[in-house]
């Protein structure tokens, strides 16, 4: 029997379901009468699970055509061979999720935690109709994700050994060390994604998209075709003269250092427009860069993590992935910068203060804020007109006298109302 064959599973309805679903997360939470959920080979189409917690649940072969499992807890679960053929599983937490040999065609996984779970083939045993189970043979199904969105979704370490995912959508993803080998991606759209050290060997990677992706460490040439892929503005390694850079890079910063610590006395304001940092790491972290100017400049990854960035100019700059946690941006010109999947949370982005009646407002229009991390950042009296800030979350987050006009604020959570 494969996952995408219905035939002979029991059919649960939605009041069945429940019971089962509320013995599982009573045994998750470690209270009596709880018990795992074992609900193999059942049909559960149509069925709603949103919200609700099957960790660690054994759910293999069974039908989820159609399920909405919006923000699901399923980390661990063993979901083998299981049909999810447009099942509506956004922001569902899958977190080493048993996925070998389970279709996905068309579903919504889009800004799922899916790190290190396994779509690899699976094998099922079939039962001879004659000698029953004393001869089996064996089906290979492959993972079937053709034409699924996982848009946004965090799919690092996670493995997909000859999968199918024609046509799926990975805009935006992180799938930092994830296993492609033998998978076949054609028209797959991988536009944006974070693939530091993905393995591509013998992919299929025709008419992929791969334009703007993080490519560090990856080598597409070991694929097995990639005829009509689309390679334009990929981020790979540093050059040499970044590297050569980066020494006198990391000067100009401790010179900005000196300079906010001294209050002017000693060294002066970075000035680094342009130029290729990635090769600082984590070198920056809590550094004092308060009017440092880095327009343009490539962050991809950095560390920044409390740093003293008042009034910094970082106009046009590739943060994407950077971690911006705690950091002080007040007064800061992010106009036009990317700050896709950022980690901005309990940042300070208010006003600076320049006088007893001026401040300097963060400005952030037409930034890329996709799937940013914002929890608990202060965005008061910021500008953020025309910003993308989809799938971002904002939860617990201040916009007092925040100007929002014309942002994409679609699947974005913690923003405030429309006026």
């Amino acid at each position: 029997m494969t996952a995408v064959q219905a035939a002979g599973r029991r059919r649960l309805s939605q009041g069945e379901l429940e019971m089962f679903v509320l013995s599982h997360e009573r045994f998750l939470s470690g209270k009596p009468g709880g018990k795992r959920a074992s609900l193999r080979c059942v049909d559960l189409s149509g069925l709603n699970l949103s919200g609700r917690d099957l960790s660690d649940a054994d759910l293999s072969g069974s039908i989820f055509q159609n399920c909405r499992m919006v923000g699901t807890r399923l980390a661990g679960a063993n979901l083998f061979a299981c049909d999810l053929r447009k099942a509506n599983l956004q922001g569902a937490m899958m977190m080493r999720a048993d996925l070998r040999g389970a279709s996905l065609r068309g579903a919504n996984v889009s800004q799922a935690d899916l790190t290190r779970a396994d779509f690899r083939e699976g094998q099922i045993g079939i039962a001879h109709r004659g000698k029953g189970l004393d001869l089996q043979a064996h089906e290979r199904p492959p993972g079937q994700l053709d034409e699924a969105n996982f848009s946004g979704a965090n799919l690092d370490g996670s493995t997909f050994n000859d999968v199918s995912a024609c046509a799926a959508d990975f805009t935006d993803c992180s799938m930092r060390g994830a296993i492609l080998t033998g998978a076949n991606l054609r028209e797959a759209n991988l536009s944006g994604a974070m693939l530091e050290g993905a393995e591509f060997s013998g992919a299929i990677l025709d008419n992929t998209r791969f334009n703007g992706a993080i490519m560090t460490g990856v080598d597409v040439k070991r694929a097995r075709s990639t005829q009509g892929a689309d390679l334009s503005g990929c981020l790979h390694e540093p050059s040499e003269d970044a590297l050569a850079r980066a020494d006198a890079a990391f000067a100009s910063a401790c010179a900005n250092h000196e300079w906010c610590r001294t209050g002017g006395r000693e060294g002066a304001p970075a000035r680094l427009d342009g130029q290729d940092l990635r090769p600082l790491g984590s070198r920056l972290k809590g550094f004092r860069l308060t009017a440092m100017s880095a327009k343009g400049a490539c962050l991809v990854g950095l560390d920044l993590s409390g740093a003293h960035l008042q009034s910094a100019n970082l106009e046009g700059a590739d943060l994407r992935g950077a971690s911006l946690k705690g950091a002080d941006l007040r007064g800061a010109r992010l106009g036009g910068a990317n700050l896709t999947r950022t980690d901005l949370s309990g940042a300070a982005l208010a006003p600076l203060p320049i006088g007893a009646t001026r401040c300097n407002v963060v400005a952030l229009a037409q930034a890329q804020m996709r799937y940013v991390s914002a929890q608990g950042a202060d965005f008061s009296r910021a500008v953020l007109d025309g910003a993308d800030l989809r799938g971002g979350d904002f939860t617990g987050a201040l916009f007092r006298g925040a100007s929002l006009e014309g942002v994409n604020r679609m699947q974005a959570a913690g923003l405030p109302e429309l006026a």
